[in-house]
């Protein structure tokens, strides 16, 4: 090779930061009707484009999909030969093509026309066929390909992107897209997992659950923990109040002391009172208090104090909660 590799990629950079800071520039009245126009629309956002743009329309359309706008990406080609068929007059089809004479683009245009739907152009040339045959449209400031011959699109869909983010955020934001929003959207995410997963659907309820009414002697209590596996026994009253719970730490640790276990009751060996969560509390902040306790398990409880499960540490974190 005869050039600096590093100077070389770091001229690729500094090209299309130039791109993204002048299309930033560029933002203006026509950005505005467009991110109005998506708020607006009563069916979906169709986002389309052929090569490399294509690419980064799939990518939008993901992003607007994602964010609260219902969008897709259609393929120009495909489009022609019936895939025309998921537009309605009632969609608005963002079409992108830096030098606006796309042929698989340009051509649905008149079909376009005919549905009745918005369209957008997206393109680098206000005069092209693209920028003339839409409804509305964006122009690209002018700046280089980020290629060493100026050809392969590069600046171009770098400025592309980062144009298609800003009108998915915008829009998301202006419709006031929340949290619990994007987590309904994302369900096998981690972030969907937080915000979704309560702890009624982690916790061990039923036969699953090692329970033992206060008064029960810790020998038989012992057997209670051991058949259910899970290293935890909650104590309840004759009402199935919450009283206390024991850990196989704690059984341990009374061992230790000489307790009993033939005699003595679960009493000498339990946490009176113990921390307690709602079964209609969100994982993450059950998660939270067993971090900032130190402790592997919460019992469950209704209104009333009466248990109604066991929650365990690695519950959650079997659950892919956090990573």
């Amino acid at each position: 090779m005869n050039f600096d590799v590093i100077e070389e990629a770091r001229r690729v950079f500094d090209a299309e930061i130039v791109a993204m800071q002048k299309t930033r520039d560029a933002l203006g009245a026509d950005f505005e009707q467009i991110v109005k126009l998506i708020l607006d629309c009563e069916g979906k956002v169709v986002v389309t484009g052929m090569g490399k743009p294509g690419h980064i329309a799939t990518k939008i359309a993901a992003s607007f999909a994602s964010l609260g706008t219902p969008s897709f990406f259609m393929h120009p080609g495909e489009a022609m030969h019936g895939d025309l068929g998921m537009v309605d007059r009632k969609d608005v089809v963002i079409l992108m093509s830096y030098s606006g004479e796309s042929e698989e683009v340009v051509r649905l245009l008149p079909v376009l026309e005919k549905i009745g739907c918005v369209t957008v152009a997206i393109t680098g040339r206000e005069k092209s066929t693209l920028a003339r045959g839409c409804q509305y449209r964006f122009i690209f400031p002018e700046f280089e390909e980020a290629c060493y011959m100026h050809l392969a699109p590069t600046s171009s869909t770098t400025a592309l992107l980062a144009l298609g983010d800003a009108m998915a955020v915008v829009a998301s934001r202006a419709k006031n897209y929340t949290k619990d929003d994007f987590g309904l959207h994302h369900p096998a995410g981690a972030l969907g997992k937080k915000l979704l997963v309560r702890v009624e659907n982690l916790m061990h309820t039923g036969k699953e659950n090692a329970v033992v009414v206060e008064g029960t002697i810790i020998r038989n209590a012992i057997v209670e923990m051991s058949g259910k596996g899970l290293g935890t026994l909650v104590v309840v009253d004759a009402e199935g109040r919450l009283k206390g719970i024991i850990t196989d730490g704690d059984l341990r640790r009374m061992l230790e002391k000489g307790v009993d276990i033939y005699n003595d009751g679960v009493e000498k060996a339990m946490t009176a009172n113990p921390l307690r969560i709602k079964p209609c509390e969100m994982a993450i902040n059950a998660l939270q208090i067993m971090n900032d306790r130190k402790i592997t398990a919460l019992p469950v409880v209704d209104d009333d104090s009466k248990l109604v499960g066991t929650l365990k540490l690695q519950d959650i974190l079997n659950a892919g909660i956090v990573k």
